[in-house]
């Protein structure tokens, strides 16, 4: 059986290619996502993209119990949802935590992650190639 993997996107990377290029790149992620597939074709991954935190946790809690793992870019709800947390306490599966930029290089507010005491880990600040150095871990594991 092919490992599964689940990524999901918070808020606003629905813009990327078109959203602070000179921070995110000018690359939307449905085309890095075609890219990863055919560097992994052993895995199959299934992507979700919301604004809406409920509908985050909602899919955390559909794949948590069956999926191989969640490589996770909460955006903003990164820094303020203790439900977010919540939900990756409570399902099996294993998160990494990803982000396009070096969050710690930005404004202070971004520095503080809600969510990365319940992940296996966090990978930040190498543009799109970030979520493949999450893959790469959680096929480590």
């Amino acid at each position: 059986m092919p490992m599964k993997i689940q990524i999901i996107n918070g808020p606003n990377i629905n813009l990327l290619g078109k959203r602070e290029p000179s921070i995110y790149g000018a690359k939307s992620f449905e085309d890095y996502l075609e890219e990863l597939k055919a560097a992994y074709p052993d895995i199959e991954f299934s992507y979700f993209q919301s604004n809406v935190e409920g509908l985050m946790i909602d899919k955390i809690h559909e794949v948590g119990f069956d999926y191989d793992g969640i490589v996770l870019n909460a955006g903003a709800y990164t820094h303020t949802s203790i439900a977010l947390q919540d939900a990756i306490r409570a399902v099996k599966t294993p998160v990494v935590e990803v982000h396009i930029s070096n969050v710690h290089a930005r404004e202070e507010f971004r520095h503080k992650s809600m969510i990365a005491c319940a992940c296996v880990g966090v990978i930040c600040g190498f543009g799109l190639n970030s979520y493949r150095l999450a893959v790469e871990a959680l096929t480590q594991k």
